[in-house]
């Protein structure tokens, strides 16, 4: 039996994490103090701010251009 926790990333894996971990910071810095304060009383964290606004990208529907 595998310890999930003791597993390594492979280099695509790492890659695609720090690329969204990126996407986070960005995302998190172009934020008005007023939203980020509203997503922070909200979501409690802004981990948990940043995961919410990522996860809503990922399941948005993509837009005609």
């Amino acid at each position: 039996m595998t310890d999930e926790l003791s597993e390594t990333f492979d280099e695509k894996q790492a890659s695609v994490l720090i690329g969204t971990a990126e996407k986070m910071i960005e995302i998190w810095n172009r934020l008005s103090p007023e939203k980020q304060a509203a997503l922070l009383a909200r979501f409690g964290t802004q981990k948990n701010a940043l995961a919410a606004l990522v996860t809503t990208q990922l399941v948005a529907p993509v837009k005609a251009e």
